[in-house]
C-alpha cells in the first residue's frame, strides 16, 4: 500500500500537561507478571525463605523476600542496591514480592551483611537444584559441564577480596569464583567462591567432583562430559576426571614445556581437516605424570594482517602463518575433527559470562561483607537461570538442519527479554470486581506474552 505525504506527516506542537499520581495503579513493568507466574510454579519465594529459616525469627522483612527483591531488581536492569529506589512504588513489583512496601536500601544492606555461611550454602543448593530439575525434566543422555573462572573487581576493600591477576583493572581487589556451567542449557550449575589471588585450578578437583555427583544423583545413567582451559591442566584435575569416567577435552599449555614446544613446531605429519585446520597425534606426557593421555595437535592457517596502505593489486602475494592448539582428551575413538569441534564449544561459556555480567550483575560487588557479596552473586545467577528457565518452559528446542546435530534452544538474552517482554506499560483495573492487567502492545506482543502465560498456567 502506498501512502501520500498528507497521510504520513502531522504537526504536533502542543506539549501536554503533566500529571503525576503517587498511588497510580500503573506500572512500566507489566511483563513482570510472567515471572510472577514462574515464581509461583517454582515456589521460589517459599524455597528462598526456607534457606534462611534459622535467621528470620520475628523479622518483618524475611531474608528470602529480600533475596527475591534482588532477583527482581536484576531482572528489571537495576544492578545496584540503590536501584530499589526507582521501583519502590511500582505496584507490579509489590505484587510479585507479596508486600505492600519494599524494604529500604539500609534494610537490604543489613540483611545481606547479617547472612552466614549456612544461608549462603542453602541458596547455592537451591540454585543448583533448579538447574538439576530442568536436567531431570529434559532427561539428557549426555550432559556437558564447562569449568572456568571469572574476575569480579572492586574499587575499595571488601571482605575476602585480594589483589590478583586482572588484565582489565590491574591492581584492583577482586574475587575469582570458579563456575560450572551446563552447555546444553546455558545455565550456571554451581560456583566455588574464591579470593582474587588464587590460581584457576585452586579447589577445582573437589568442586568438579561435587558438580558431577549432584548430576548423577538425579541422572544416574547420564554420560558426563567436561571441557576446561589450559589453567586446569594438571595431574590431579585430569586424573580425577578420568577416574570418574568423565569424557573430557582440555587445552594444554605447551608453551610451559620447552621440550614439547619443540616437538610441536617440528611436527611434519599433519593431516588436513579442512581448508583452515590440520591435526596430528602425539605420545608426549609431562615427566611427572604416571599415566599419559591422548594428545592431539591442531594447526590453523591464518593470513598475516597486512599493515600500511591498501594495494588493490590482484596478484599481490599474501603471507600466511600458523597458530597452534594442543588438546588433551580421553576420547580415544573420536576423530580429531570431532574433538576440535567439541572443544571449541567452550566459547559458549565465555559468551554466557559476558551476558551475565552485562545483564545479570554478575560482576557487581555491592557490600563489604563476604557472605553478602556471595548472596548477591547467587541472586544474579538465579536471575540469569530463571530467564533461561522461562524460555525453556515456553518453547522447545530448535531442530538443526545439519545431519546428526542435536536440537538446541535459541535463547534470548536477559537484556532482549527485558526490552521485549518485561518493560511494558500496564494498568491494573477491576472491571466487575475482577483484577485485570491492561498492557500496552500490538498483536505481536500480545501473542508472545499469551504464549508464556499459557505455558506457565499449564505447568501450575
Amino acid at each position: 500500500m502506498k501512502y501520500s505525504k498528507a497521510d504520513i506527516r502531522r504537526k504536533f506542537k502542543k506539549i501536554p500537561t503533566l500529571q503525576f499520581e503517587a498511588a497510580s495503579p500503573m506500572t512500566p513493568f507489566a511483563g513482570l507478571v510472567i515471572f510472577q507466574a514462574l515464581f509461583q510454579v517454582l515456589d521460589l519465594k517459599g524455597r528462598l525463605c526456607r534457606c534462611f529459616s534459622h535467621l528470620d525469627g520475628a523479622a518483618i522483612y524475611r531474608h528470602g523476600g529480600v533475596i527475591l527483591l534482588l532477583v527482581v531488581q536484576i531482572l528489571l536492569g537495576q544492578q545496584r542496591l540503590r536501584g530499589r529506589d526507582l521501583i519502590a512504588h511500582d505496584p507490579m513489583v509489590k505484587r510479585v514480592l507479596g508486600v505492600s512496601a519494599l524494604p529500604d536500601v539500609a534494610t537490604v544492606s543489613r540483611v545481606l551483611s547479617g547472612a552466614d555461611a549456612r544461608s549462603v550454602a542453602s541458596v547455592r543448593r537451591l540454585s543448583r537444584d533448579l538447574v538439576l530439575d530442568r536436567l531431570e525434566a529434559e532427561a539428557f543422555r549426555v550432559v556437558t559441564v564447562d569449568f572456568d573462572g571469572s574476575v569480579q573487581s572492586f574499587k575499595g576493600h571488601s571482605e575476602g577480596t585480594a589483589v590478583g591477576f586482572n588484565k582489565v583493572k590491574k591492581g584492583a581487589r577482586s574475587y575469582y569464583p570458579l563456575f560450572g556451567t551446563v552447555a546444553q542449557l546455558g545455565q550456571v550449575l554451581d560456583l566455588h567462591h574464591r579470593p582474587g589471588n588464587v590460581h584457576d585450578s585452586n579447589g577445582a578437583p573437589a568442586f568438579m567432583k561435587e558438580c558431577f555427583a549432584s548430576i548423577r544423583s538425579r541422572l544416574p545413567r547420564v554420560r558426563l562430559e567436561a571441557r576446561f582451559d589450559s589453567a586446569f591442566f594438571n595431574k590431579e584435575f585430569v586424573g580425577e576426571l578420568d577416574a570418574a569416567g568423565v569424557a573430557f577435552t582440555g587445552s594444554v599449555p605447551f608453551q610451559r614445556f620447552p621440550e614439547f614446544k619443540q616437538r610441536v613446531l617440528a611436527e611434519q605429519n599433519w593431516i588436513r581437516i579442512n581448508e583452515t585446520w590440520a591435526c596430528a597425534e602425539s605420545d608426549w606426557k609431562p615427566a611427572s605424570w604416571d599415566q599419559g593421555h591422548r594428545i592431539v595437535l591442531f594447526r590453523r592457517k591464518r593470513a598475516v594482517q597486512r599493515k600500511g596502505p591498501l594495494q588493490l593489486d590482484l596478484f599481490e602475494p599474501r603471507d600466511f602463518t600458523f597458530e597452534y592448539k594442543v588438546v588433551v582428551t580421553n576420547k580415544e575413538a573420536h576423530h580429531a575433527r570431532t574433538v576440535l569441534a567439541f572443544h571449541n564449544g567452550r566459547g559458549s561459556q565465555e559468551k554466557l559470562f559476558g551476558e551475565a555480567k552485562q545483564h545479570a550483575a554478575l560482576g557487581v560487588i555491592p557490600t563489604r561483607t563476604l557472605h553478602g557479596n556471595q548472596l548477591f552473586c547467587l541472586a544474579g545467577i538465579l536471575a540469569h537461570n530463571l530467564a533461561r528457565e522461562l524460555q525453556m518452559r515456553c518453547a522447545g528446542p530448535t531442530r538443526s538442519t545439519l545431519p546428526k546435530r542435536p536440537a538446541r534452544w535459541e535463547f534470548l538474552t536477559l537484556g532482549t527479554l527485558r526490552q521485549r517482554i518485561i518493560q511494558r506499560v500496564g494498568r491494573f483495573l477491576w472491571p466487575q470486581g475482577r483484577l485485570t492487567l491492561r498492557i500496552a502492545g500490538d498483536a505481536e506482543v500480545a501473542d508472545e506474552m499469551a504464549r508464556y502465560v499459557d505455558a506457565l498456567q499449564k505447568a501450575a
